[in-house]
């Protein structure tokens, strides 16, 4: 079995898909932090990074070509990526959401150096360009939009949950899921 996680930054994604991969005992992989590697390996934040992904496409197509390598290669995997759901479509695929001063706040509260957020307005500034320039990226290379739900087998909001509830909250719809195929 194969669950990719999806969502928009400060959703809960990475957090969430190694809580997953613990419990299901399974191997965890995070688009994200091949993008965040990439990004330091050039000496860029990862807004500036973002940024130069819309300019030069091999920047997606690396990460993109590993993602279909994962879902024809390898099984037992949570694979936490905006485009998961659409490069390994025999996924079970799972959005996670919450409200943007919330996301805005966690991704300052992690500490994420190469975001260097000066403060909530302008981590609330990055994440809508974020959001905005993966949507305008991925619809011009592969005519999808990563947060539209109708990609997904489950969307939860992790506005008010802590990663352990999110955590049930997709562990038991994927055991529901199961039972039922059976």
């Amino acid at each position: 079995m194969i669950i990719t996680i999806g969502g928009k930054s400060g959703s809960g994604k990475s957090t969430v898909s190694k809580a997953l991969a613990a419990k299901f005992g399974y191997k965890n992989y995070s688009a994200g932090d091949i993008w965040r590697k990439c990004a330091a390996e050039r000496g860029m934040s990862l807004h500036e990074y973002n940024k130069q992904a819309i300019v030069e496409t091999e920047i997606d197509t690396m990460t993109d070509d590993a993602q279909k390598k994962l879902g024809q290669t390898e099984d037992n995997i949570v694979v936490e990526s905006r485009l998961g759901f659409f490069f390994i479509p025999n996924s079970i695929k799972i959005f996670l959401d919450a409200n943007d001063d919330v996301r805005a706040r966690r991704t300052m509260e992690e500490g994420r150096i190469q975001e260097n957020h000066r403060d909530l307005k302008d981590a609330l500034k990055k994440l809508k360009a974020r959001d905005a320039g993966d949507v305008n990226r991925y619809s011009k290379l592969y005519s999808v939009n990563p947060f539209d739900s109708k990609n997904y087998d489950l969307v939860v909001d992790t506005s008010n949950n802590s990663v352990e509830q999110t955590a049930g909250i997709v562990y038991t719809f994927i055991m529901n899921r199961m039972k039922k195929q059976k």
